[in-house]
């Protein structure tokens, strides 16, 4: 199928007279052949580029200017974080800058633009719950780990989006995320759903009490996805007051069944320190453990918050 072409990428092929050239490329070569000619491309481009060139560039992408974020802030903010949900059983790994490339577009519904693609066969870390997500799997099929209680996992990191949203508040190109995953199986009654979704609302309130003396209110929303996403959203929300959760209040939000990235339900969490109120992370249920693995037992849940904002 002939590629669909933006006016800038038809005016440079018509530049070099080479209309089929993108075909060539992903059609006519191995991954590893173009990672060779690319390598090779960036090679020549750098070794003609002089120290002020370098200098320029880095003036002008927006990507590589350090943060206004207190650092020193935020890796105690980290340690803090990370040991909270370590003591609620969920195991905090280190990952790599770089995750494989299309991990955010290939079992998400995030468009490969928004990423930064790289060479070697990577990009930049967009999301990072996509990379734990690809570790479970891997563990998975590979280590077969005990399936009688679910994988949990946690990590701080770095991230980099390609969006542009100009001088939008709060829309960095870079920031810092407390991400967390859980990996199951199902068991029916939403068993899996019910105790993930509320163990990770459990770590949310403790971080804001412990850290920040500040309630969380959590939104509920249904999504598409599910056979009975309303059904799920109810037995969740009826779970969760079942708890008794102190310092958590519990509100349904607006359906949007044609949200297509998260599966079932969405959670919003929302907190007031101070006198600033904050949208300040959300999560849900996805199906990337399904098709990597290619079972619809599968269950996963994700989440995140960001930690650049509790700061600035």
């Amino acid at each position: 199928m002939k590629p669909i072409l933006s006016a800038d990428l038809e005016r440079i092929l018509n530049k070099l007279e080479k209309p089929d050239l993108i075909t060539l490329l992903t059609e006519q070569i191995s991954s590893s052949d173009l990672n060779t000619l690319l390598l090779k491309v960036f090679n020549e481009k750098v070794r003609k580029s002089s120290p002020n060139d370098l200098l320029k560039r880095y003036a002008e992408n927006r990507f590589v200017h350090p943060s206004k974020v207190n650092l020193l802030q935020l890796k105690q903010l980290e340690m803090d974080i990370l040991k909270i949900a370590l003591g609620k059983g969920v195991s905090p790994i280190q990952l790599s800058p770089v995750a494989p490339i299309g991990c955010t577009s290939i079992v998400g519904t995030v468009d490969q633009n928004k990423v930064i693609s790289a060479l070697r066969g990577t990009e930049v870390v967009s999301d990072a719950t996509n990379l734990i997500a690809l570790h479970i799997a891997e563990l998975i099929k590979h280590h077969k780990p005990l399936r009688e209680d679910y994988l949990r996992y946690c990590t701080t990191h770095r991230h980099v989006r390609a969006q542009y949203f100009g001088d939008a508040p709060g829309m960095l190109a870079h920031f810092h995320l407390f991400c967390m995953v859980a990996a199951g199986v199902d068991r029916g009654s939403y068993d899996f759903e019910k105790q993930s979704l509320w163990e990770h609302i459990e770590i949310y309130r403790n971080i804001f009490k412990s850290l920040f003396n500040s309630k969380i209110e959590v939104i509920i929303s249904e999504r598409g996805g599910y056979k009975d996403s309303a059904g799920l959203v109810t037995r969740i929300t009826e779970y969760g007051e079942s708890l008794e959760l102190k310092d958590v209040v519990i509100s349904i939000g607006s359906p949007q069944k044609e949200n297509q990235y998260y599966q079932g339900l969405q959670f919003t969490i929302k907190t007031v320190i101070g006198d600033e109120e904050y949208y300040i992370g959300d999560g849900g249920f996805v199906n990337w453990t399904q098709k990597m693995l290619g079972t619809k037992k599968e269950r996963l849940l994700i989440s995140a918050i960001g930690l650049d904002r509790l700061l600035v």
